[in-house]
């Protein structure tokens, strides 16, 4: 199962702006994440068409499963 971590900010628009990461270490939690995001913000590394990103919105860890088909 692969495992991407999302963080999603708002920019100046008041848009919300997504990275994503895939492979995240294992048992990551909410606030290595939160230092992370607001490293992000401070150091204002990221580019948006709605201006600087301002504030976290939120932060998902996603679990995917891929299942191979057989085609005939």
């Amino acid at each position: 199962m692969a495992q991407t971590l999302r963080m999603i900010f708002v920019n100046e628009a008041g848009n919300k702006y997504s990275l994503n990461f895939k492979d995240p270490k294992a048992g990551i939690t909410g606030a290595e994440v939160a230092a992370a995001m607001d490293l992000v913000i401070t150091k204002n590394i990221f580019e948006t068409s709605g201006g600087d990103l301002v504030s976290k919105d939120s932060a998902v860890l996603i679990d995917t499963t891929e299942t191979e088909l057989t085609l005939s």
